[in-house]
């Protein structure tokens, strides 16, 4: 399995809306909303990197009210 997390940033107070998406996905772990550069934390399991890059792609980046995101995958050790 190959972890990410996904730095989001969205339309002002469209946070929770976009948590609750997030959650109906399969593959996010986990989210957080953050105090910074970013509006939230997304972590993401899936089976391999193109299937990172296919949710982030076709599932995170077209949610309405998503401005953008920074991905980071974690390297196996």
């Amino acid at each position: 399995m190959t972890d990410a997390y996904i730095m989001l940033n969205c339309e002002l107070g469209a946070e929770s809306e976009i948590i609750e998406k997030l959650k109906e996905l399969e593959q996010v772990k986990d989210v957080f909303e953050t105090i910074g550069t970013h509006d939230m934390l997304v972590k993401l399991q899936a089976e391999n990197f193109e299937k990172i890059r296919e949710i982030v792609s076709w599932n995170i980046q077209k949610l309405d009210k998503v401005r953008s995101t920074s991905t980071l995958i974690k390297k196996d050790n």
